[in-house]
């Protein structure tokens, strides 16, 4: 008998000790402080979510708004700004280097933003739609000069003198001149005209000094 009583006592289980019933206790708050962080964080999200909405809308029927630059946000925050902008059928970009630093940018779908316009936010500059249209011009100049030097091919370098004109004194003037006094001789005496050329106008002098001579 007594070793069944000793065998029931022996397999209950012991009472907590005061230094057991001291660890639940924390445990216990620190449960209950866990649970109600993240009530309030939920209902944190769910108010940040009702203030973006009304953001947006504000922004959809304000028509001189074409883009919204938003404060910079968490990255919590931007994902429920960026979940509530498709929603609305609208477009956002975040920009900014750093994740505390990065702010998002909403723009309504007919106005959305050109890839040129998105590389400036992204270097952290202002956009200026007439510097971009200046520069969008001048590099449409740039290339129609371009495709026009292609058309026109290479550029062909003229002399500035003939090259008869700077070697006539080897070429021609010996030749010119044997031909003028022949003509002038012919003329004299009542012969036809003389061939010019040195060549030419030996052969004419041959053929009238054989019929003065005949």
């Amino acid at each position: 008998m007594a070793d069944l009583l000793g065998s029931i006592l022996s397999s209950m289980e012991k009472p907590p000790s005061l230094g057991d019933q001291e660890t639940r206790r924390k445990a216990r708050e620190q449960a209950a402080r866990l649970k109600k962080l993240q009530e309030q964080e939920k209902q944190q999200k769910v108010e940040f979510r009702k203030r973006m909405e009304k953001e947006v809308s504000d922004f959809i029927q304000d028509s001189g708004q074409i883009k919204k630059k938003f404060q910079p946000m968490n990255k919590i925050e931007r994902s429920i700004l960026h979940d509530v902008v498709e929603v609305a059928g609208l477009t956002s970009f975040s920009f900014g280097e750093d994740d505390e630093c990065r702010y998002v940018m909403i723009f309504k779908k007919e106005f959305a933003p050109s890839d040129e316009e998105l590389d400036s936010y992204r270097r952290g500059e202002e956009w200026d739609p007439q510097k971009a249209e200046e520069k969008r011009k001048l590099k449409e100049l740039a290339q129609r000069q371009e495709e026009e030097a292609a058309h026109q091919g290479p550029v062909v370098v003229s002399p500035t003198s003939d090259y008869k004109d700077k070697y006539s004194h080897l070429i021609g003037k010996g030749a010119a001149k044997d031909a003028a006094h022949m003509l002038q001789a012919n003329k004299t005496y009542g012969c036809g005209e003389a061939t010019v050329g040195a060549g030419g106008a030996g052969k004419r002098s041959t053929e009238w000094g054989q019929r003065r001579g005949g």
